[in-house]
């Protein structure tokens, strides 16, 4: 993988395509509201979830779900807030959570590391 927007958008691919095997609907990527992203939003039963993919190819400077920090965690907020109050949410979404997926890549792509977790924030 070259460069960093490479290996983040192959860390997206990666972590959709996990959300779908275990069950989630995925229903939106890269979706901006004021100044925040939310990398993908996906539906879990009723359960709308916002969720932030970190890619790492090293560990040399921490592993991905050290970089989300309490900032980030209130940017999430934040922009979610505002795509739920702008309306753009499934009739059938009852509840939502914030999660986090990391993607860890070893050498030049020889294995990876996926972790899943729920409700951060």
């Amino acid at each position: 993988m070259d460069g960093k927007a490479a290996c983040g958008r192959a860390g997206e691919r990666i972590a959709c395509a996990w959300l779908e095997l275990i069950g989630c609907r995925v229903v939106g990527r890269n979706r901006r509201a004021g100044r925040g992203e939310i990398d993908i939003i996906a539906l879990d039963g009723s359960c709308l979830v916002f969720v932030e993919v970190k890619t790492r190819r090293s560990g040399r400077f921490g592993g991905g779900a050290e970089a989300v920090d309490r900032r980030k965690l209130q940017s999430m907020r934040r922009t979610a807030a505002l795509m739920l109050a702008s309306g753009g949410t499934d009739d059938g979404v009852r509840e939502f959570r914030f999660d986090v997926i990391t993607v860890d890549v070893e050498g030049a792509g020889a294995g990876l590391r996926l972790r899943h977790l729920r409700g951060v924030c």
